[in-house]
């Protein structure tokens, strides 16, 4: 007799055979680009680190664009859903008080929750958290369900509808699967700063974007979240999230 689908057993045989079966199906989807499973990047990853960004919404101006357009171009996401709606892994939200009138910009992306929903309710286990904070999508093992865009509070998440072109090494997409902000991962773990926050800093010249380890008390992040008062959207969802925001 076989295992109820609700016996932990089965649970779990289920996704070894999905990890099983996806690990057979890598492809190659332009010359360099292959859909790697990014579990394998984040084997280094501690739990000792929490990597995380502050963003100072009183230096965030309303019509600049300048971290939408860094993380499209380094992560390649553009024009792909012509008949739907375009991809966002980082977006500008203009909020508006309704009491004061007083209004700010400020962009919103993936917010890499402590404990984020979309791993709660993915069936495969493709939504995963790194020890270091860092929410990412397996693409081997996403089969486009989209579960996890909604249980997302944040509409981080897109789903890739058509085919994708100018694709990036360091960013596998796929049609069928489903994509968010990664922090730049493949800058985090070079040592390096997220796109978006290097464009902030050197194109806009604002600087309201602060990204590092929080764990760190000798880190900018740790000194800026110790200097300001910080918010976190939706912060009675409980969940932790991993974007802070001063200002509103």
């Amino acid at each position: 007799m076989s295992a109820p689908a609700s016996d932990p057993r089965f649970e779990s045989a289920r996704r070894r055979f999905l990890q099983g079966a996806a690990a057979l199906a890598a492809v190659t989807l332009a010359p360099g680009v292959t859909l790697l499973a990014p579990r394998a990047a984040g084997a280094a990853a501690s739990d000792k680190v929490r990597w995380a960004m502050l963003i100072d919404t009183t230096k965030c101006d309303a019509g600049c664009d300048h971290c939408v357009t860094a993380c499209r171009d380094e992560n390649g996401w553009t024009g792909h859903d012509r008949a739907r709606t375009d991809p966002h892994w980082i977006r500008k939200v203009d909020l508006r008080d309704r009491a004061t009138g007083a209004t700010h910009s400020l962009p919103v992306m993936c917010q890499h929750c402590e404990t984020p929903p979309c791993v709660d309710v993915c069936p495969t286990g493709a939504s995963f958290k790194r020890a270091d904070g860092i929410v990412l999508v397996d693409k081997h093992i996403c089969i486009g369900c989209r579960y996890c865009m909604m249980a997302c509070p944040y509409k981080a998440r897109s789903f890739v509808h058509e085919d994708v072109t100018g694709q990036k090494p360091h960013a596998p997409r796929g049609k069928g699967t489903v994509e968010s902000c990664t922090f730049c991962v493949h800058r985090v773990d070079a040592g390096q700063q997220p796109a978006c926050v290097v464009a902030c800093a050197e194109k806009a010249g604002q600087g309201a974007m602060v990204f590092g380890d929080l764990n760190d008390p000798n880190s900018e992040i740790a000194k800026a979240a110790g200097r300001h008062v910080t918010n976190r959207i939706r912060a009675d969802l409980g969940l932790n999230q991993g974007v802070l925001y001063h200002g509103l």
